[in-house]
């Protein structure tokens, strides 16, 4: 995401209080942001995020596979499922490093060169507390002029999370050097490093 889209460093994004969700045990959240390749990696570095897996939501079990979704007609998104420890991370630095540093949401329907509904910018609920939660961070980050754009994201009631197929998993961090990950999801893995260095993995 290019600076000239933030009204405020990720650093300075608000926080929300998710109180509710914490030390509950491991929980899991569905994020769409773009390719699931960078999300993917922005994610796994952070300590308490147990793993995540790369997918597709929003869509039927025929048609959740890569070369189907690509068409961009088959109403999924790509979509990475988070599996946390909410006695180590909680949802609100997850939606945090979401919307600051992980895609863009004043985009509609693409990030950056990739277009589509694919790529659309989507929070997948699982129950009407997180859908809640998100609702509210997003009024926060109006409220606070975190973005010079209006946010676009959507809120979608999960059904299935779909796993992507084998080779998409972990992709960037197995194909360091290739031109799109280099170029697009390295950048946001160094900002991660160096807004929330005091949350990195300690073998990150």
């Amino acid at each position: 995401m290019s600076d000239e889209v933030l009204g405020l460093l990720p650093n300075d994004f608000p926080d929300i209080d998710d109180g509710a969700f914490r030390q509950t045990g491991e929980r899991t959240l569905v994020l769409a942001g773009g390719c699931f390749w960078c999300t993917e990696a922005v994610y796994r570095q952070l300590e308490g995020v147990i793993a995540v897996i790369s997918g597709y939501a929003g869509g039927d079990a025929d048609t959740a596979n890569y070369q189907a979704v690509c068409t961009g007609t088959t109403r999924h998104a790509e979509a990475i499922q988070i599996t946390y420890d909410s006695d180590r991370i909680g949802p609100a630095t997850l939606l945090k490093v979401f919307f600051g540093i992980a895609h863009d949401p004043t985009q509609l329907n693409r990030q950056g060169h990739d277009t589509g509904t694919q790529y659309r910018s989507a929070v997948f609920w699982q129950n009407e507390q997180e859908r809640t939660l998100v609702e509210r961070y997003i009024d926060l980050l109006e409220q606070a002029g975190a973005f010079k754009q209006p946010i676009v994201t959507t809120l979608e009631p999960l059904d299935v999370f779909y796993p992507a197929e084998t080779h998409h998993q972990d992709y960037a961090a197995k194909h360091p050097d290739q031109p799109y990950i280099a170029a697009v999801a390295r950048p946001k893995v160094a900002k991660v490093q160096h807004y929330y260095k005091h949350q990195l993995k300690k073998d990150i």
